[in-house]
């Protein structure tokens, strides 16, 4: 199962949350039960109240009974007060409510059938009415005491009830904070130190690839989380990183014997041949006519050979660049080969700040191979009528351009040919990126290099 990292920082305050809502749900629990019971205490006291004013009333209920027979005479306020103690008796009863031993006895119902029994408007005999009195009375007095007992033993129970829960609550909720704070700091330094340990690895990793210490680190074998994706990719970092250095330590190699090449004819063949023209020449001045005109043909081939030599040397390591810098070689190179009126007119701007810029050897090399090999492109496959080329600062970053109003690359053609692959090849090597976009003419296609010149 993949836990993100987010997970596992959350987990620890999550686990304690998780915690604490079960204290509150088993405290919530405790405190309804006891929530319970006190009801019940609170239906008890009603039914004790209700007794008493029934026996209250149904006593004095009696007492106005007897007499009213005795005396064999009833003034209207008695039989007003009758009626309303009686009103009182049925009220009292029906505010009784069962609990406990009283919910499945019938004895409140029973109490209610004597009390309709003794219903005044009935005219009961008045033996009848003392014996139905008698029993009512005894009811009541056996309910009451039965509530009584109740009440006094549900009072104990409550208040050992109360203490416990408060011995109980307090407790459990130190345990279970004790266990919170504990797990939590537990799975919090755990956490903490395995993804700690994991960044300080991969910092570690990255420092040695910064100080160019080219160590492959080790790819994670299986993605669980955002650091190992990070783990993977800076393994393929390093990778891609040792194969541009490989091929930038390769392209330096290879420079350097071109200028190895080059100074060689320079000092060698370039030399002898120069001593050979000047002798040919020295001799022309002493020799007949007919050899003379001889000896000059074979002057002229000879400069012809030392020209073609010297491009030959200017293409191996152009000391332009060496000299001048970037925007001299590209405007010297410009000047010698393409400033004719068969080849496509051209226009280059060069930014006057690019002459501040410090720019390795193998850079400036670079681009200058790269701005070659483009305009080269465009004299042989766009069939363009002009182009430009352009080197200027932009920001922090370093572009050099090539446009021009040619057919454009097709979309059937083979966009990775050997010049364009060179070109993307050599500006991976130095860091440089390099698109291929609609050129701002009504057609063509511009080259645009772009090498950022801070790290």
């Amino acid at each position: 199962m993949r836990i993100t990292v987010k997970q596992q920082v959350l987990l620890a305050p999550a686990t304690v949350l998780t915690l604490l809502v079960m204290l509150l749900i088993f405290m919530q629990y405790t405190y309804w039960n006891l929530a319970q019971k006190r009801h019940e205490a609170k239906v008890i006291g009603t039914t004790f109240i209700a007794l008493a004013e029934a026996d209250m009333a149904a006593r004095r209920l009696h007492l106005l009974l007897r007499s009213m027979q005795h005396t064999g005479m009833a003034a209207p306020e008695d039989m007003a007060l009758v009626a309303d103690l009686y009103e009182r008796l049925l009220t009292a009863i029906d505010r009784l409510e069962p609990f406990g031993p009283l919910k499945d006895s019938g004895q409140i119902s029973q109490l209610m059938t004597l009390a309709e029994h003794l219903n005044p408007a009935n005219s009961p005999e008045p033996g009848k009415t003392a014996e139905l009195f008698a029993r009512l009375r005894a009811e009541l007095s056996t309910l009451s005491n039965i509530t009584q007992i109740h009440r006094n033993k549900l009072r104990l129970v409550h208040e050992q009830d109360i203490n416990q829960l408060v011995e109980r609550t307090a407790a459990v909720s130190m345990i279970v904070l004790i266990l919170a704070i504990l797990l939590g700091l537990f799975i919090s330094i755990y956490v903490s130190r395995r993804i700690l340990g994991r960044i300080q690895g991969l910092s570690n990793n990255a420092a040695r690839i910064a100080d160019g210490k080219l160590d492959l680190p080790d790819a994670p074998e299986r993605i669980r989380d955002e650091l190992d994706t990070l783990a993977l990719s800076i393994n393929r970092m390093t990778k891609r990183l040792i194969q541009v250095i490989g091929t930038e330590k390769l392209l330096e190699g290879a420079e350097e014997e071109r200028r190895r090449i080059a100074m060689d004819l320079h000092d060698q063949s370039l030399a002898d041949l120069s001593a050979l023209l000047r002798g040919l020449q020295n001799l022309k001045t002493t020799a007949p006519d007919e050899v003379a005109t001889q000896l000059e043909t074979l002057a002229q081939d000879l400069e012809r050979a030392l020209a073609n030599l010297r491009d030959i040397m200017n293409n191996l390591h152009p000391q332009t660049l060496d000299i001048l810098g970037l925007g001299a070689a590209i405007e010297a190179h410009l000047e010698q080969h393409c400033a004719n009126h068969e080849l496509p007119e051209y226009h280059f701007y060069l930014d006057p700040r690019i002459s501040a810029i410090n720019l390795d050897r193998i850079k400036q090399l670079t681009l200058y191979r790269i701005a070659i090999e483009a305009i080269q492109n465009v004299l042989k496959h766009a069939s363009a009528s002009r182009y430009e080329v352009s080197l200027e600062l932009r920001a922090e970053n370093l572009v050099m351009a090539v446009e021009d109003n040619g057919k454009g690359i097709s979309r059937n053609q083979n966009h990775e040919g050997r010049g364009l692959n060179n070109i993307r090849e050599r500006a991976r090597a130095i860091g440089a990126d390099v698109s291929w976009k609609p050129s701002r003419f009504s057609s063509g296609t511009r080259l645009e290099l772009t090498l950022k010149l801070t790290e």
